[in-house]
């Protein structure tokens, strides 16, 4: 049985996309994703693959670590 760990992935995609005066579908435009992808995202339901993570991260020229947060769970579940 897989181990569920309760780590997580929060992200700033919505305060960045914000600030840089975008619509979600532009945003999706410039870093291959559907409007859908971008939205489910800053809702939090999805967390992105790794290489869709950095595409955004150098989209707005900042740090991969900048956007997305790891939050280590307890990982008592099993």
């Amino acid at each position: 049985m897989k181990k569920d760990f309760g780590d997580s992935i929060s992200n700033k995609v919505y305060e960045y996309r914000v600030l840089a005066r975008m619509s979600q579908q532009e945003l999706a435009e410039k870093v291959g994703v559907s409007k859908q992808t971008i939205f489910v995202m800053e809702k939090g339901n999805y967390v992105p693959t790794l290489m869709l993570a950095f595409r955004i991260a150098e989209f707005f020229n900042v740090d991969v670590n900048d956007i997305f947060t790891y939050e280590k769970g307890s990982g008592q579940n099993e």
